[in-house]
């Protein structure tokens, strides 16, 4: 074998160790995005029976929008039987139970539902990235769902319909909030942003605690979005008083002071008053039957 055959060989020796690609074998582990859309978002709201009236017609007066038809339905795997119905509106979507005998377990405790364009493959893509089921996927009247927790406790239902249903895009998309300390906050980051390909806006680590209640403190505020809607991560001592952290869902509107005065007209309770944060007026409200949430326009630039 001559020199220059030896150089050859020892050259393609070399390069043989890399001949794998790596961002294909990453690739391999990232799951689909099996997201529709933000007006597919749910906040699960239960009220008792005698107030879901109330409460329904209250949303849609406070945010404009449609209510679908009422129904009598078992939503649940098991015997059950309750009030339900969609408020339709441009700010997020409400899908309210009255529940007319005892909750099933683990109903209640999911506090948004997600539509997917592939049952089964969206809940193994969850379980990939370290969700749990709650409950096994069952039949509902209309389609499939299952409940589901993250790390930290974050229960929520992913749902698909037979027929796919077709709501009109939101005017502006309401933030899930989600309080966590920091025991687990990174792990449901983790687990969350790689199931639902979201993307974090904003990440930071000493925010005004004056915003959740707690002045003189500070918390991480963590900003993200995906296919399935915003997020607001609220990661802090959990030493916050009422009524924060009890709030599923933050409502963006463009005049708070005109959204609030609807609001009370419709027997809406102002909790909080509006107060300025770092990017927008904010204001914490009770809907009849006790649905809590937050709402906030931007701050006048």
């Amino acid at each position: 074998m001559n020199r220059l055959t030896l150089l050859l060989a020892g050259a393609l020796l070399g390069v043989a160790p890399i001949a794998p690609i790596a961002p294909v074998a990453a690739q391999t582990t990232t799951t689909p995005d099996y997201a529709v859309g933000p007006q597919y978002d749910t906040t699960h709201v239960y009220v008792p029976p005698e107030q879901y009236d109330a409460f329904m017609a209250s949303v849609v007066a406070t945010f404009g929008g449609t209510l679908s038809a009422q129904g009598q339905f078992q939503v649940t795997p098991t015997p059950s039987k309750t009030k339900s119905q969609l408020a339709l509106t441009p700010a997020g979507t409400v899908s309210g139970f009255g529940f007319l005998t005892p909750i099933p377990y683990p109903f209640g405790q999911e506090r948004t539902g997600y539509l997917v364009t592939d049952m089964e493959a969206a809940v193994a893509a969850a379980r990939k990235h370290g969700a749990a089921r709650m409950i096994n996927t069952f039949p509902d009247p209309i389609g499939r769902d299952v409940v589901i927790q993250w790390p930290g406790g974050v229960t929520m239902q992913l749902y698909w319909h037979t027929t796919k249903p077709n709501y009109a895009p939101l005017a502006t998309v309401p933030e899930n909030r989600i309080y966590l300390t920091a025991d687990s906050a990174d792990a449901f980051l983790k687990s969350w942003g790689g199931y639902a390909h979201a993307k974090v806006t904003e990440d930071t680590k000493a925010a005004d605690g004056a915003e959740i209640g707690a002045p003189g403190k500070t918390y991480r505020r963590v900003r993200l979005t995906s296919g399935y809607g915003a997020m607001l991560v609220i990661v802090s001592d959990g030493q916050v008083p009422w009524p924060y952290g009890h709030e599923l869902t933050g409502y963006a509107v463009t005049n708070l002071p005109s959204t609030l005065a609807k609001a009370r007209a419709a027997g809406v309770e102002t909790l909080v008053p509006p107060h300025a944060e770092r990017d927008r007026q904010s204001a914490m409200v009770r809907f009849p039957g006790g649905y809590i949430a937050e709402i906030h326009a931007p701050l006048p630039r």
